[in-house]
């Protein structure tokens, strides 16, 4: 168990910011010579039962899983630590019972691999497809939390990231689960040939993504020019409704900023992009406010701010408060809106929302009641642009769940606020989900983050222009234009389904011929 542990742990250095994938080659083998330990008989013992071998194989997990989780997801109490004389103490439960929890699925993905375990080479593949099933369920069940997918090492590294285009975020798992694997093949005669092939594989995949990316320079939207604005505001006061005139100011100046060229740095702008719940405010309810935004851009320009929204019930007189995003003309007036969907748990809502508040508990954002759920992914209309596709912070990590699949917009913009998380691989990790976003949909990729990473990223994953963690400042670029749709923004989950029952079919195989061998 504890070898289990570390060796999850290991593995998590395949992720951003470190992107040393290599390691799963051997975190890989070891798991699989974990549960050998728990289905395969030795010389000085026969093979454990069933039960047996099936609890052990997922307590061997769960620790591989506690190990990966905690690794690479320990940043995550950063944000207990912003209003910390409120939620610090729940510090060390958020570090520790968020891994334990995704743990769960790594303890099913063992058990479910040690019931069709076999002594050859195909246990690879068993290992691979149970694993990576699980790693499809544990992006979808209970909302889904798809972060650090396995996959995601092998997405860093741009040409063999284009593959995305192809399979996705969970055909790419299930691929680096496979070829890192195989090492575990050479203690046996012949074992050779399934690292050979794991190298072949690769090779393919990089010179599909050479072609690729040669066949897709990047081009430019004519007339659309973008300004990001990233203020690098320290996360105590984005929600401090007596620094109102303080942010305000600050936004104000850095998006006056002089261009490179040392002109008026709006002059030119057609969209100014401000981040996640810009405001400790409610700038619609605020006509002072819109007015001094208005008067910000140039007439026939707009801004695409994140913003808190209140909405009131009149049946009951309640209000609803909203995660979103406004689209704001030069007259001050709100334009266009997008409600974020996808929440995130113990930030924005509580699972059991009166419950908890009424025992004491509230979600980090401190909003009453918690934030409610928008209709639904959409494409939005912005003016003198092409039609958008809205994602608010952590709506970009789920693979195939970003677009409205009824009305495909043209590109995409993330807003965003990592400072919750400082200057910890949290936003690196986030990033790098992000751009493979842009990759799989064939989408540009518009990025602005309160304290970054903001960028512009085109249809094939090239970063086009960035500004660092931690900074603040201003990012002007023109946005790139899009792509026809990809193999997998048309047929994602179809490919997802087949590569994983190749694989479980390779596996069943391989456990039949494993039986008829004489013992």
């Amino acid at each position: 168990m504890a070898v289990a542990f570390l060796a999850g742990a290991f593995a998590s250095f395949a992720m951003a910011p470190f992107n040393a994938f290599p390691v799963l080659a051997v975190s890989f083998p070891v798991a699989i010579w974990l549960i050998d330990g728990t289905a395969l008989p030795r010389p000085d013992r026969p093979a454990p039962g069933l039960w047996r071998g099936l609890a052990a194989s997922a307590r061997i997990g769960w620790c591989y899983g506690f190990g990966y989780f905690l690794a690479g997801l320990w940043w995550i109490g950063n944000a207990f630590l912003v209003d910390a004389d409120q939620f610090a103490w729940l510090l060390p439960f958020a570090v520790v019972l968020l891994p334990a929890g995704l743990a769960f699925f790594t303890a099913a993905g063992f058990a479910l691999a040690r019931l069709i375990w076999s002594g050859g080479t195909a246990r690879i593949l068993a290992f691979a497809a149970a694993l990576g099933a699980l790693e499809w369920l544990r992006g979808h069940v209970l909302t889904g939390f798809p972060w650090n997918l396995f996959g995601y090492a092998l997405a860093e590294e741009i040409h063999l990231a284009q593959s995305l285009s192809l399979i996705g975020a969970y055909g790419l798992t299930l691929v680096a689960l496979i070829v890192f694997s195989t090492p575990v093949a050479l203690t046996r005669r012949g074992g050779w040939r399934w690292p050979a092939l794991s190298v072949a594989v690769l090779i393919g995949m990089a010179t599909f993504g050479v072609w690729r990316l040669e066949r897709h320079p990047t081009g430019f939207v004519d007339n659309v020019q973008l300004r990001i604005m990233q203020p690098d505001l320290p996360q105590d006061a984005k929600f401090n409704p007596a620094l109102r005139n303080k942010v305000l100011t600050r936004y104000l100046a850095l998006s006056r900023q002089l261009a490179a060229d040392g002109s008026n740095g709006l002059a030119k702008v057609t969209h100014l992009i401000w981040p996640e719940s810009a405001f400790p405010f409610l700038v619609a309810q605020d006509p002072e406010a819109l007015k001094v935004l208005g008067d910000l851009v140039a007439p026939k320009a707009v801004l695409l701010t994140g913003a808190g929204r209140a909405e009131e019930n009149l049946d009951d007189g309640s209000w609803r408060f909203f995660n979103s995003l406004h689209v704001i003309d030069a007259t001050g007036t709100i334009i266009g809106n997008y409600d974020k969907v996808h929440l995130v748990p113990f930030g924005e809502y509580l699972p059991y929302q009166s419950f908890l508040e009424s025992i004491g508990f509230e979600q980090l954002t401190k909003q009453r009641g918690g934030f409610t759920s928008g209709p639904g992914l959409r494409t939005l209309d912005i003016p003198n642009a092409p039609a958008a596709g809205i994602l608010i912070c952590y709506e970009a990590i789920f693979p195939g769940e970003v677009i409205d699949p009824a009305n495909r917009p043209r590109w995409l913009l993330n807003v965003t606020n990592d400072a919750w998380f400082g200057l910890t691989p949290g936003p690196y990790q986030h990033f790098a989900e992000v751009r493979a976003r842009a990759i799989e949909e064939g989408l540009p990729l518009v990025r602005a983050g309160n304290n970054g990473i903001s960028a512009v990223i085109d249809p094939v994953g090239r970063i086009v222009a960035s500004l660092p963690l931690g900074t603040s400042g201003v990012l002007d670029s023109r946005l790139p234009k899009d792509l026809p749709p990809t193999l997998f923004a048309k047929a994602g989950n179809p490919i997802i389904a087949g590569l994983f029952l190749l694989a479980l079919l390779g596996a069943l195989l391989g456990l039949q011929s494993y039986r008829k061998e004489p013992r």
